[in-house]
């Protein structure tokens, strides 16, 4: 059985190819090994969730640690797809750099896990809506890197995060639509803007003027890269930043620790 102070035997295996991956592509050599060296990593972080979900008897998706799980392990996917198909050689380094933070705070900040989920939670659209989010999020959160790189180095082109942006939007709203099925499951209604969806809503709308905004007025570049970072800070708040806002505390249906 694995257990969560298990973590660290599978992360520091993952960590060790995607780091070798990262620094194989810096210095542009051997496409085939970086890709197989990044899968073989997320083949290994993989089965650690793989094997908690069984373990647990329930989806490791319940508290914030177990969705940075997923989010740790989308990371390095999302820069293997951006590497393989825009070729951007630093991509890798900063997705494993950012996937061994999430890494670290579950491995310095363990927390309890019961394995019995709320009823509230064990609808059969929680995994998938919670899933999709983590997917959408790592997406958007490469797009973010790519436009912040795009910032610091006075360039324009967006081709990657524009398309990048485009593929997190269309899992936002999969995930949204999720989150909906799921909420008339367990509370009744749809939609309550309760504080979650009120931030999920906006980030969907922040994306989506972005979309139309790159669409509409394609030699607007720079404003466009920043209003990027803004779309990716507000779906932080969306995903963690609203757990401290005082109208979340107690009134959230999304508060399940």
């Amino acid at each position: 059985m694995v257990i969560w102070n298990d973590l660290w035997l599978f992360a520091l295996p993952a960590l060790v190819c995607w780091t070798a991956a990262a620094l194989l592509s810096l210095r542009g050599r051997r496409r085939r090994l970086v890709c197989l060296l990044t899968a073989g990593g997320l083949l290994v972080f993989g089965a650690y969730i793989a094997l908690m979900w069984l373990s647990l008897e329930r989806p490791p998706l319940r508290t914030m640690g177990e969705t940075r799980l997923w989010y740790s392990f989308f990371l390095p996917l999302v820069g293997l797809l951006t590497y393989v198909r825009w070729h951007y050689r630093w991509v890798l380094s900063f997705s494993t750099l950012l996937s061994a933070v999430f890494i670290c705070i579950n491995l310095f900040k363990p927390e309890i896990h019961d394995k019995m989920l709320m009823p509230a939670l064990q609808s059969p659209w929680f995994a998938p809506h919670v899933i999709v989010y983590m997917f959408a999020y790592a997406t958007t959160g490469v797009a973010a890197l790519l436009a912040l790189w795009q910032l610091c180095h006075k360039k324009e082109e967006t081709s990657a995060i524009d398309n990048l942006t485009r593929v997190g939007l269309a899992f936002l709203t999969i995930g949204m639509l999720f989150g909906a099925l799921w909420a008339k499951e367990a509370w009744g209604t749809y939609w309550s803007w309760d504080p979650k969806e009120t931030w999920a809503a906006a980030t969907w709308l922040c994306y989506l003027v972005y979309v139309h905004w790159r669409r509409c007025r394609p030699a607007s570049v720079r404003p466009a890269l920043l209003w990027q970072l803004v779309c990716f800070l507000c779906l932080q708040m969306c995903w963690w930043g609203i757990n401290y806002l005082p109208s979340a505390r107690g009134i959230s249906v999304h508060t399940y620790q």
